[in-house]
């Protein structure tokens, strides 16, 4: 997770929260467009990326996505000495490979991970959060020490050793794996069949899917929760510097707190809820919304609150750390409820979901640099909070409508033409061919 926390956290850090060297004489409208170009080739990766782990797995789909990413990383500071064009290209080309990661995780979590016990799985996508939290405070040391350079290559590197990890020590399904114990392999084969049909269609249900208020639910939800995170991600050390007065090293180990808090309440929370099913003191759908509200309901009355106290630097600090705490409890609501409803088109939910958040991602970058272009004012950052404020609530109250954790019956729609062939519910479809022949 190192590698996105890079592509949405690096780029701020280094053209944005120390003055740009003489020859990178780039305004804030073209820094915004170089932070905002990595979601136009996110946006066009996220729904084909989760359909194509559904077909041919996960491993490969994110595996691949985090190799190619970590060799633009390297390529980096060429293209910035090159022109801030080429910078905006690299950029949109990350964006195209890293936009299929997180949609693929979730066909693998479908096979892998027990039902019950999937909140605490999920939870590990906000490792993201805390490689931010690991990489500000790093990358800060290294501009002021080393250069802005050594943050690419460091990180890019490091991202390719991962990718070969990665590689070595994770397999598509149980069965495919030459390492684990037969009772491990029943004992996940037979909590994953027991809590559903044992079927996978062969195709996508678009109609259901696309007039289901349970996935729409998560789709807006979600594209509120992640407008709020990257305003916060890629703008916050912008206003640590221009309005709280930071030095790049305050800066930078400042700035990790929130992401620290993320990943803490995402791990917490994703237990309490994970016991709350288990023990049966609280069924899914009420799990769900329960602790959706908490993560993205409360942060947009925080904001609120930032928008009369936020001048203050303790306030400003304690209420961005707070916010992103609390919103490390979508891992419980929201964020792997497309397994709820749908195992076998979570990665299809998920792209959905994460591409209206991507265009979200870019119009927040384009938001901020209107705003406050040669208008680094605190009254400027005020619109900025009351806009977050209204989203935030605005997504939250439409999952507390509409929705649910019940397995919904599109999940297994009729096969057209021969259904006599029963698949696994979430091994990928090339698989289930291979083994059919």
């Amino acid at each position: 997770e190192i590698n996105i926390s890079v592509a949405h956290a690096i780029p701020q850090i280094t053209t944005r929260n120390q003055q740009p060297p003489p020859s990178f004489e780039w305004d804030a409208r073209q820094q915004n467009l170089m932070l905002g170009s990595f979601f136009w080739g996110y946006v066009l990766t996220e729904l084909p990326g989760g359909r194509l782990a559904e077909i041919v797995g996960g491993r490969r789909v994110f595996g691949y996505s985090m190799l190619f990413s970590s060799l633009l990383t390297l390529l980096t500071p060429l293209a910035s000495n090159t022109h801030y064009i080429a910078v905006v290209i690299l950029r949109a080309v990350l964006g195209f490979f890293l936009g299929a990661s997180w949609p693929a995780i979730h066909p693998l979590t479908a096979v892998w991970i027990p039902p019950m016990d999937r909140s605490k799985f999920i939870a590990n996508m906000m490792a993201s959060s805390l490689g931010a939290a690991i990489t500000m405070p790093i990358c800060g040391f290294l501009i002021a020490t080393v250069g802005w350079q050594s943050v690419f290559y460091f990180t890019g590197g490091l991202g390719l050793l991962w990718s070969v990890v990665w590689f070595l020590v994770v397999f598509e399904t149980p069965a495919s794996h030459p390492r684990i114990t037969p009772e491990e392999r029943t004992e996940i084969e037979t909590a994953i069949n027991a809590a559903g049909k044992k079927k996978k269609p062969s195709y996508v249900p678009w109609k259901s899917i696309l007039t289901s208020p349970p996935v729409w639910a998560i789709i807006l939800t979600h594209g509120a929760s992640v407008f709020g995170f990257f305003t916060v991600v890629n703008q916050l050390p912008t206003y640590m510097k221009y309005i709280l007065h930071f030095n790049i090293k305050e800066n930078g180990l400042l700035s990790s707190l929130p992401y620290f808090g993320k990943y803490a309440m995402a791990v917490i929370s994703s237990h309490l809820a994970d016991y709350l099913r288990k023990s049966g003191k609280l069924s899914t759908t009420a799990t769900r919304k329960i602790f959706t509200a908490f993560a993205v309901m409360t942060p947009g009355f925080l904001m609120i609150i930032q928008v009369y106290m936020g001048e203050n630097r303790s306030w400003a600090v304690g209420i961005f750390t707070l916010s992103l705490f609390l919103n490390g409890a979508v891992t419980a609501g929201y964020l792997g409820n497309g397994l709820d409803i749908a195992p076998n088109f979570s990665g299809t939910i998920f792209g959905m979901a994460n591409t209206l958040s991507s265009f979200g991602g870019f119009v927040s970058a384009y938001m901020v640099g209107v705003l406050t272009n040669d208008n680094q004012t605190y009254g400027q950052w005020q619109i900025v909070f009351w806009i977050l404020a209204v989203v935030y609530i605005t997504g939250s109250s439409a999952y507390v409508l509409m929705g649910t954790g019940e397995l919904q019956a599109w999940n297994n729609p009729p096969e057209k033409g021969d259904g006599n062939v029963e698949t696994e519910e979430g091994v990928p479809l090339r698989n289930q061919a291979a083994a059919v022949k």
